[in-house]
């Protein structure tokens, strides 16, 4: 047992070491060489921060694309999922309350026609991306309410979709707040 112990206590501070000094300097310098220095990239529209590119916000009027839900409240500081199963009564109720608030205000959908991600929380929280079916199931709606017609609104999305990384990782996406910000551009 003994000569246990001393490989024990050095693989112990070994570890500690590394992963308190030597892996966060590592991140550190990382994050310096990342845009604005790692604190994430702000949005400005006319001198103002509007929002942060990968941080997810409400937006429940009509005349503008939704975003994801989200279990922290659109709040950084309190990131996390929902942690209920899919059998959850409460997890269910509250995908049945945005389903039927979803098909209120876009009644031209059907119910299985609505993409997952305009009901259900994403692991995180703060989501800032849809998917591009999930936008494009919300044209009728805005397009009523800003009078604009559903092609000028199409070729906006076709605009702001996010490739796959590297062709590979990933599916098609688009910033909610990006696309809602060039939304208001259209006239």
């Amino acid at each position: 047992m003994k000569q246990n112990i001393l490989p024990a206590i050095k693989l112990t501070a070994l570890t500690i070491i590394f992963f308190i000094g030597i892996y966060t300097l590592i991140i550190w310098i990382v994050a310096q060489v990342a845009p604005n220095n790692g604190f994430g990239e702000t949005v400005i529209v006319n001198n103002k921060v509007v929002g942060y590119k990968l941080e997810g916000q409400k937006f429940s009027d009509d005349k503008y694309f939704w975003s994801r839900p989200s279990a922290a409240g659109y709040n950084a500081a309190a990131s996390s999922g929902s942690n209920k199963g899919t059998t959850n009564p409460d997890y269910l109720k509250d995908v049945q309350s945005k389903i039927d608030t979803f098909l209120v205000h876009n009644p031209t959908v059907k119910k299985e026609e609505i993409p997952s991600d305009l009901i259900t929380y994403s692991g995180s929280g703060l989501d800032p991306d849809i998917s591009v079916a999930a936008a494009k199931i919300q044209f009728n709606r805005i397009a009523k309410t800003r009078n604009i017609s559903e092609e000028k609104i199409n070729a906006l999305v076709e605009n702001q979709i996010q490739k796959p990384l590297l062709g590979l990782f990933g599916t098609e996406k688009v910033n909610v707040l990006l696309l809602n910000i060039e939304l208001d551009k259209l006239k």
